[in-house]
This record gives structure tokens, sequence and C-alpha cells, in this order.
């Protein structure tokens, strides 16, 4: 799966949210400053050309869905993160959080909950 460059996850925080929108709707979400109209049109092309996105015609007007959702972009970008920086090591990544008091003592016991009954 390709990474969004930013503007293009921003779309696509947009779409997961409101699950189907039609332009003026995902401008709305986006952050300030707002893109223009053409421009968010033109990033709403390049991602249904990726294949995250499809659209359903009414009139001259489409609305967006997503085909990719969020939890499945999330595996493939934090597999890439876990990959590429950590060597591979899901330990390494929550070893880095600790150390860098990104993470405290009740959320390590959280997940290790969560380890625990999925096995």
């Amino acid at each position: 799966m390709q990474k969004l460059a930013k503007r293009e996850e921003q779309i696509m925080q947009s779409l997961w949210k409101l699950e189907k929108a039609f332009i003026k709707e995902i401008i709305e979400e986006l952050p300030d400053p707002k893109p223009h109209y053409n421009t968010t049109a033109t990033i709403v092309k390049i991602l249904e050309e990726k294949g995250f996105i499809s659209h359903k015609a009414f009139g001259n007007s489409f609305q967006y869905y997503p085909l990719i959702s969020k939890n499945e972009y999330q595996k493939d970008v934090l597999g890439e993160v876990v990959n590429n920086y950590f060597d591979n090591s899901p330990l390494a990544l929550v070893k880095f959080f600790a150390k860098e008091e990104k993470i405290n003592s009740e959320e390590l016991e959280e997940i290790i909950k969560l380890i625990k009954n999925n096995k």
C-alpha cells in the first residue's frame, strides 16, 4: 500500500470520519488553512486513482467514500514504521515509548492484558 502525503492523509481522515462525503463536506473537516475547492478535488481524484476511495454520482456531483479502512491503513503504516525504525520489533517500539515517557505503567498493564487475552 502506498504511503499518503500529508494532505491526502487529512482527506482520508475526513472520509473515515464522515464515511461518505461531497468535496464541500470534506473541506469543512480539514484543518485551517482550508484548501481551495479545486485543490481538494484534485487530491480526491489522486486518492481515487491510487485506489483509496471511490465515488457515487448524483448528477454532476460526486459523493466519495473510502475503499480502505482506517484500520487497514494504520496496520500498514505502523508495520512499515516498526520494520524501518525498530528492526521489525514491536518490543523495540514499546521500549522506545517507555524510554521517551510516552507510555505509563497503567497503559503497559493494559497492553499486557490485551496480549494475555489474545492467547
